[in-house]
């Protein structure tokens, strides 16, 4: 059973992506701020990240995903660097700011626009975890 974990600040926002991959066999585990997401990937290794852009800052998931794909081989997340990350935003809704995967500065492997289409996510976190 794949595991996922999805760190995301708003209960509501967990509850919409905790159902619909619960109901299709994934094991999902939460964090609520970027420090302690960082703490669940060494403890769970998920197979999955499900990543909010905006949380206790407004890029808190920007510098967990730079902490995570960090390049210096000697980083405590090192050996989770593979994990594939699919960013939640809804900035693209909330702001004229338009930003893609970048492996410099926004280290992620895919987007997901909120509110959350279950088809969508599903179909995103099957690809990602195919590759």
């Amino acid at each position: 059973m794949p595991k996922i974990l999805v760190i995301e600040d708003d209960p509501d926002m967990v509850m919409a992506i905790r159902m619909p991959l619960e109901a299709n066999g994934y094991e999902v585990f939460t964090a609520s701020t970027g420090q302690e997401g960082l703490q669940q990937v060494k403890e769970v290794n998920p197979d999955l990240i499900i990543l909010d852009v905006m949380m206790e800052t407004t890029t808190a998931g920007f510098q967990v995903s730079l902490q995570l794909r960090s390049p210096d081989p000697h980083s405590e997340y090192a050996a989770y660097r593979h994990i594939p990350i699919l960013m939640l935003t809804a900035i693209h809704t909330t702001t004229s700011l338009r930003f893609g995967p970048d492996e410099a500065y926004l280290p992620v492997d895919d987007f997901v626009d909120k509110p959350v289409d279950p088809d969508v996510l599903l179909e995103k976190i099957q690809a990602l975890l195919q590759k």
